[in-house]
């Protein structure tokens, strides 16, 4: 069956969340762990969500993979191709949102891209060109300390034009607010002036379901799961999918084994849910620094501390830190060599868990996430219900030996007891 939505998303996180919404809309989904293999078999689905590793690498790389990931989504029939980034538009000057952006472009054909973060079910929203989180701009936030890729401007248009070949324009809220009609009379305004992306203004639901209109009708758009949400609606509204319930009640049954949580987010969410957990489960702090300098030793300590506990009940491990713990690992070993490090030990600690007998794993940070399930290699996922928003359960679909379920959770998502939750759905006592 053709797909009626293509998704390349930056980071296996931010695929899930999307996932979610596109779910929760009635739009059957499945989500694939890189361009998938030509032998690998999927359920049917209206949307395939391609999950990438690519919002960090250098800017060729992550315009390769998508560049893939575009012409896999094309032989599968997908009529409009959704670039999906970070509701808080993390990105350096050199990319990668602006390099995948315009090479898509390119390859779709399209004159001009709609580009909106805008996700105000989770605070995210976008006036006048500026992202804002809640009621402060995202330069304000505490949500600018990515350990990658800070955020210290909330000026969109700016942001993306530091990283694009073409000009940046905007569709203001005024003409979101009058409607898809109008959203898409500005676009082809701006397109015969030369922009080749426009950053779209959204702050209610009602603004995604008028730009999600205005997007379906072109072959590709880039923007958050808000994006995602207009997109499914629209889609659902023309008739070009059916929609159909999600149902997931099942999606945990028969699955055993133990149970984990590792972190490697750094965000202010995460280390709140960090703290909670420590009265509901043993939890091992690891050592950023011996991450760097010793991580053999690190992992095999931190698996030998699991081990011993696992039969009892779920085990959280965390690498995260404040930002000012981190900036002094950082400072001391470079940005670069520190994240490489935390990445590489927690996705080591999560294939040790599974070796021990973890079916079901919570894994909390775009980066810790995707190392993790690259290094488990998983190749794909059914999306189940929510355990919160941006953050469904999913099951492993196409590997071999027993299945599994796990949560990618972004750094900033959930509340302060998301941890308990998600092992809760997943048929675990906390």
């Amino acid at each position: 069956m053709p797909l009626t939505l293509g998704v390349i998303a930056d980071d296996y996180t931010g695929a899930s969340d999307l996932a979610n919404t596109l779910s929760k809309e009635g739009v059957r989904t499945v989500q694939t762990i890189g361009v998938p293999d030509a032998a690998l078999a999927l359920p049917d689905a209206d949307a395939v969500v391609v999950s990438l590793k690519s919002r960090s690498i250098p800017a060729d790389e992550a315009v390769a993979v998508s560049l893939a990931a575009y012409e896999w989504l094309k032989s599968r029939g997908a009529s409009h191709i959704l670039f999906k980034v970070c509701s808080t538009f993390d990105s350096t000057d050199a990319g990668n949102i602006g390099p995948v952006t315009d090479a898509l472009r390119l390859a779709t054909g399209a004159a001009i891209v709609p580009v909106t973060p805008a996700f105000p079910e989770t605070g995210r929203t976008v006036y006048m060109g500026h992202l804002f989180v809640g009621d402060v701009p995202l330069n304000e936030s505490p949500l600018k300390d990515h350990p990658l890729n800070p955020m210290t401007d909330s000026d969109l248009k700016r942001v993306l034009a530091r990283q694009s070949a073409g000009r940046v324009g905007l569709v203001p809220l005024k003409d979101v607010a009058a409607g898809a009609d109008a959203v898409t009379a500005r676009l082809e305004h701006l397109a015969l002036d030369g922009r080749t992306a426009a950053i779209v203004d959204a702050v209610f639901d009602r603004d995604l379901e008028a730009v999600g209109v205005a997007a379906a009708a072109l072959p590709l758009s880039t923007g958050a799961s808000g994006l995602g949400l207009g997109l499914a609606r629209a889609l659902i509204a023309d008739g070009r999918v059916l929609r159909q319930a999600s149902d997931g009640a099942a999606l945990a049954a028969g699955i055993g084994g133990y149970a984990a949580v590792v972190a490697g987010s750094c965000s202010k969410a995460t280390l709140e849910q960090i703290a909670i957990a420590e009265g509901q489960m043993p939890v091992l702090r690891l050592s950023a620094e011996r991450l760097v300098t010793h991580p053999e030793a690190e992992v095999a300590a931190a698996l030998d501390w699991a081990k011993a506990r696992l039969a009892s009940g779920p085990v959280l491990i965390a690498a995260s830190g404040a930002p000012e713990q981190v900036a002094e690992v950082q400072a001391r070993f470079g940005r670069h060599a520190a994240g490489v490090a935390i990445e590489h030990g927690t996705a080591a600690i999560s294939e040790g868990l599974v070796a021990a007998g973890v079916r079901r794993l919570v894994l909390a940070g775009g980066e810790t996430s995707g190392a993790s399930v690259d290094r488990l290699k998983i190749p794909a996922f059914l999306v189940g219900p929510e355990i919160a928003p941006g953050v469904p359960l999913l099951r492993t679909e196409g590997q071999p030996g027993e299945p599994m379920v796990l949560a990618l959770k972004s750094g900033n998502f959930g509340g302060p007891d998301f941890f308990a939750k998600a092992l809760t759905m997943m048929g675990v006592a906390v």
